[in-house]
């Protein structure tokens, strides 16, 4: 399952209830009430939670007595349905989904706040702190996923330290690309951001805590200097958007570049690769920072069983043994720390960690909502040459202000 820029689908998915203690299926009602009875908790998975949340579900019923309902929904429609369905009262008592869908569930009011308890210092910082606002967390976190350089050992010895070292070697290479990154006509800004903060050009500006305000700060001088970068990859044919995802993926796997700059679930896709996992090159001098992804649980502000949910999730789901196998399903980092040592020999894992750990987790804010729709298709326009850099960007910046203060 690629990670790509986060897209609200508006159309409602088929659904299964399996029955936890069985793994028998049977169909079910998208807008079952959430919580179907006060001995029931009803939980939305995709499928590659599926059989880790199931594991999870056993144990809690055979010592509660109580009855869990997985229903098993696409991942991209979870937050779209989970907006819709909560405020009529119908709906999941927990479900799964990515941090930064808290910005627009605090918005529409569809979920309560967690209980980690004494269980709070036992998660990786970044992972709880994504879930949190206000001094309230909303979420267990169970997996941090992040982007890093992925190489080639066989084409690339050793790992370049900029952008101009990492074309250089993959120049070296003889292969087609010298290095991968998934463009697109629309855009990729989750893959370039690491690119576009080493020229010292964030989206948000943060507060001491870490937090995120809605002022803008990709715009001005450092904007501009990454937005003329991009105009000079793009005609120099190292950056491309003919690169799509598939493309990226498929050229690397057939050796056709020494590095791709990607996430952990492209790695199933480069079985036989001898891979390293690097930090990404710095292309404007300062670190390269990406946004840090976690993947956790939510319980919907309507359940009737919030309790149940809670003790549920910090009890069943928060434990070594639980993370350890969605952690195993979805090739993510562990966000409990006792879980993610048991990843201490895994190089792929640990790769993916350790690049990881100055990441800034990706902006839950609602104003995020409003900077997708214009900054992919801006960076993809400036590398294809369609727009001046300068004006381009500035008029990017103008229209995401624009959209924010609506």
């Amino acid at each position: 399952m690629r990670r790509s820029i986060p897209v609200v689908a508006a159309t409602l998915g088929l659904t299964l209830t399996l029955a936890a203690c069985s793994g028998s299926a049977e169909p079910a009602s998208e807008s079952a009430t959430a919580g179907s009875g006060e001995d029931t908790l009803t939980i939305w998975v995709d499928e590659t939670r599926q059989d880790a949340v199931a594991e999870a579900a056993k144990a809690f019923e055979t010592e509660s007595g109580l009855k869990v309902e997985l229903v098993l929904k696409n991942y991209g429609d979870i937050q779209a349905d989970f907006i819709a369905q909560v405020p009529t009262g119908k709906g999941p008592d927990i479900t799964v989904g990515g941090h930064d869908w808290l910005g627009a569930f605090l918005q529409n009011g569809v979920v309560a706040p967690v209980e980690l308890g004494d269980k709070a210092g036992d998660f990786i910082v970044t992972s709880t702190e994504a879930f949190s606002q206000d001094g309230q967390v909303y979420g267990v976190p169970y997996a941090v996923e992040n982007i890093a350089l992925i190489r080639n050992t066989a084409l690339a010895a050793t790992a370049p330290t900029t952008w101009d070292e990492a074309v250089a070697a993959g120049q070296a290479a003889g292969t087609r690309y010298p290095i991968l990154v998934q463009t697109g006509v629309e855009g990729d800004p989750y893959t370039y951001y690491p690119l576009q903060t080493s020229f010292g050009a964030p989206v948000f500006a943060q507060n001491a805590d870490g937090s995120y305000t809605d002022e803008l700060t990709l715009g001005g001088e450092a904007g501009v200097a990454y937005a003329t970068w991009l105009q000079a990859q793009g005609a120099a044919g190292v950056l491309s958007t003919d690169i799509t995802y598939d493309i990226a993926v498929e050229a690397f796997s057939n050796g056709e570049s020494p590095f791709i700059i990607g996430g952990p679930w492209m790695i199933e896709s480069f079985e036989g690769l001898d891979l390293a996992i690097d930090p990404i090159p710095s292309a404007g001098g300062q670190p390269a920072e990406m946004f840090a992804g976690v993947q956790g649980f939510y319980v919907s502000a309507q359940s009737d069983n919030a309790l149940l949910a809670n003790d549920f999730l910090v009890n069943y789901i928060a434990t070594t043994d639980a993370q350890v196998t969605l952690a195993e399903a979805g090739n993510r980092p562990p966000a409990l720390l006792s879980a993610a040592e048991k990843f201490a020999d895994d190089p792929i894992m640990t790769g993916f960690a350790a690049v990881g750990a100055t990441a800034a987790p990706m902006p839950s804010i609602p104003a995020m909502n409003s900077v997708w729709e214009f900054w992919g298709v801006t960076e993809a326009n400036i590398i294809s040459g369609a727009a001046a850099p300068a004006d381009a960007w500035n008029k990017m910046v103008s229209d995401i202000e624009g959209a924010i203060s609506k």
